[in-house]
């Protein structure tokens, strides 16, 4: 059996394939192998599929696909992959196809007053974002929001959701410019028109600086944050006064009715030995704390002693940290130049990148692995960017240029969406994004 796809040459030599998928019905073709021209590209080999697909059923809509040889995307021509690689084209070719993992809608943009510098959409229920204008935000959606977070006195530069499932509703944590960071109550199913107003039941304080991040404990216990003072600190955020660490603070009438009581916290032990501002903080393990700081370095952290248990060193100034990938074990980060690297600390020599991405044309701002894969993740850039990638090829699977300006900060949201901030003061949100 011969098919065409999109080829510039009638006469290309031809390579019998089968193209083959883990997806389920309606997205399966016949396994029959066919004869199809060697230098198709990706779209060529979508549009294949597409037709193959559409002689099963005569109302299917077409949508990309992308194709993987051997494990490995492709993105070249097909004849000059099989070159590349070494594979010969003398014998029938499985070629596996997989959903393109690209945004198939944009939401409409949620508008804010200055820059969003943070965004989490850790939680399925809402999305936190923080900004410049002092105040955090909590969405359900593109466009409705139902929370107002006030109480800073600067601009917020981090954000991290705690407890979205707790008996008091949810917990979130804001660090902030002004040095301190805040603890926050809310209902998240409260779906008012009007966002209500709320003020933090803690602060916490002890930076001598802007505090540049705030992460959670994985049993939501704890918070860890990262300044400009060069340090790390660990503050506790159950309502206990341990070590007292609690100081009631302020509980007043007005008009008859009773405001929440707010507290101030200390921090619990503070991590020492970055040289310059630790510009962001992760907690994935229960004892374990990465960091990655304007030094150069990333540092893996024991919680318990307080011990720097190893340093990677990359020569640049260091803007986001994440940790997932195979195992939950590779360090993705972003910095001061355009490239995205990917560290496997297993592996001996871990001063060296397993993975470089450089497509950005600017710093990076932030990177996200997705949750449910080990392949995928997320970067963010100042050049306006937010692009989609995977490990098995070096070129991006999508790039999302919605904002008008930097994008400050991004994060997956709900497993199929890409939430994204910027100096455009917008919270983007980039759904229907399928991933495998």
């Amino acid at each position: 059996m011969e098919i065409d796809g999109e080829t510039n040459e009638d006469n290309s030599r031809r390579i019998q394939v089968r193209f083959v998928t883990k997806l389920k019905a309606p997205y399966k073709v016949p396994t029959t192998a066919i004869a199809i021209p060697s230098d198709l590209s990706r779209l060529g080999l979508s549009s294949i599929v597409n037709k193959l697909l559409q002689a099963v059923d005569p109302e299917w809509k077409t949508e990309p696909f992308d194709f993987l040889i051997d494990g490995e995307l492709v993105r070249m021509p097909l004849e000059q992959f099989l070159l590349v690689k070494g594979i010969s084209a003398e014998k029938i070719l499985e070629i596996e196809y997989i959903r393109a993992v690209a945004p198939r809608k944009e939401e409409e943009p949620s508008p804010h007053d200055d820059w969003v510098s943070a965004v989490d959409g850790s939680s399925p229920r809402f999305i936190l974002t923080g900004c410049y204008d002092s105040l955090g935000r909590v969405w359900k959606g593109a466009g409705w929001c139902t929370h107002i977070l006030e109480g800073h006195s600067d601009a917020i530069s981090s954000v991290c959701i705690i407890n979205s499932e707790g008996p008091g509703g949810a917990t979130v944590a804001t660090a902030s410019k002004d040095r301190t960071l805040r603890l926050w109550k809310f209902d998240p199913e409260d779906s008012s028109d009007h966002p209500a107003r709320t003020r933090a039941f803690r602060i916490l304080r002890g930076h001598n600086a802007s505090v540049n991040s705030v992460a959670a404990k994985t049993s939501g216990d704890m918070v860890c944050s990262g300044s400009w003072d060069c340090t790390i600190n660990l503050w506790q955020t159950n309502d206990s006064d341990t070590n007292g660490d609690v100081i009631l603070i302020k509980k007043r009438k007005m008009k008859n009715k009773a405001h929440e009581s707010q507290s101030e916290g200390e921090a619990v032990s503070t991590l020492v030995g970055h040289t310059q501002c630790v510009s962001c903080v992760v907690w994935p393990q229960h004892d374990t704390i990465y960091s990655a700081s304007w030094d150069h370095s990333v540092r893996r952290w024991d919680v318990e002693t307080g011990k720097d248990l190893s340093d990677i060193f990359c020569g640049k100034v260091l803007n986001c940290i994440d940790i997932g990938g195979e195992g939950s074990a590779l360090i993705a980060a972003g910095g001061s130049d355009p490239i995205l690297r990917i560290w496997d600390p297993r592996k001996p020599g871990t001063s060296a990148p397993v993975f470089q991405f450089s497509s950005h044309s600017s710093w990076i701002s932030a990177c996200k692995w997705h949750n449910g894969s080990s392949f995928h993740l997320l970067s963010s850039s100042y050049d306006g960017k937010v692009m989609l990638w995977d490990l098995r090829t070096a070129w991006p699977l999508a790039i999302m240029d919605t904002h008008k300006d930097k994008v400050l900060c991004a994060d997956w949201w709900k497993g199929d969406n890409v939430v994204s901030g910027g100096a455009d003061a917008q919270l983007g949100i980039s759904s229907d994004i399928s991933i495998q």
